[in-house]
């Protein structure tokens, strides 16, 4: 059963492309191909050809895009920013993710930036596009660390992104737990409970989720894969199953078997043999106002009842004798 890790491939794209007012796509824009890490310099060094605008000129494409919908003016806006997206890129290579992987996915959270950006607001497009940029980043990697999530609420979020940074600045051990005082440091700077904090930081230790059909010894055919050593001592299910059954059973049975007793003789076998914090035979005499002996010989003579009353109802089932106890 294999269990996705943080390895994963990513969408790859060869061109961006934008939508005009009617919804339809407007031609490739002249991007250069990012389908692999081997492309990867080739990219780097083919985006520094594209020029990086003013003040001036990124409002007028931006004013074009947003009151024509110019494909040609969202083109330069995207193109002359993709050198912020491999920058933002770099500083995730430590969750063990292709960056060409981070790069396409960042690429997106720009193209999301340039269609929502408004210009007139006095901002420049990376201020704007630099946090649709880490959005799209993080949740690609959020999705590919592990098929168990990893945090649903902005807090966890937070933690997961900042938890390395924070280790490194308190000079705690990777590859350890944290010492409790690191731990209340890092929950109370985050606001979040200090038990995640722990539980975070062991994952990501382990640096993702690992596939149990990965062979213990790769330069051994035959050697066995992890999911072999994998134990669980409960009881099987069937044999659970079977447990619970004849406990209801015998339940059951003595229920119906309790009904051949007077009342007297239920009360004190129930409370002498039946109950957690049993009473003692001078307790029930006193309640009965009678001597011990005969608390004792009514039990004896009620247990006798019982048994012989068992063993009817379980011939009537034809079941197996209830053993004597």
């Amino acid at each position: 059963m294999p269990v996705r890790g943080p390895q994963q491939p990513g969408r790859h794209r060869k061109g961006l492309e934008v939508s005009n007012a009617s919804g339809t796509k407007s031609r490739s824009m002249a991007v250069p191909a990012l389908g692999s890490e081997q492309s990867l310099n080739r990219y780097l060094t083919e985006i520094k050809k594209f020029p990086v605008l003013t003040a001036e000129q990124e409002y007028m494409l931006a004013k074009r895009f947003q009151e024509h919908q110019d494909p040609e003016a969202a083109a330069q806006l995207v193109t002359s920013h993709l050198r912020l997206v491999a920058k933002i890129a770099m500083g995730y290579r430590g969750y063990g993710l292709p960056v060409s992987d981070l790069i396409s996915e960042g690429n997106v959270g720009l193209m999301q930036g340039v269609k929502k950006f408004e210009p007139d607001r006095g901002f420049r497009l990376a201020t704007y596009a630099m946090w649709w940029i880490k959005a799209s980043m993080q949740e690609f990697i959020l999705r590919s660390w592990s098929l168990v999530k990893m945090g649903t609420t902005a807090a966890q979020k937070k933690l997961f992104f900042n938890l390395r940074r924070m280790k490194k600045n308190l000079d705690a051990y990777e590859d350890s737990d944290l010492h409790p005082d690191d731990v209340a440091k890092i929950a109370t700077d985050l606001g979040v409970p200090e038990q995640e904090v722990i539980n975070m930081n062991r994952r990501m230790m382990m640096g993702g989720d690992a596939s149990l059909n990965v062979s213990m010894r790769n330069d051994e055919e035959g050697s066995g894969e992890w999911q072999d050593w994998l134990t669980d001592d409960r009881p099987l299910q069937d044999e659970t199953v079977a447990e619970a059954e004849e406990t209801a059973l015998r339940h059951e049975m003595l229920a119906e078997a309790m009904g051949s007793l007077n009342e007297r003789e239920k009360h004190i076998l129930t409370e002498r043999r039946l109950t957690d914090n049993p009473q003692t035979l001078e307790e029930l005499s006193q309640e009965y106002a009678v001597s011990r002996e005969r608390i004792r010989q009514i039990e004896v003579r009620a247990f006798e009842k019982l048994q012989k009353a068992m063993q009817r109802i379980a011939q009537e089932r034809l079941l197996p004798l209830p053993m004597a106890g």
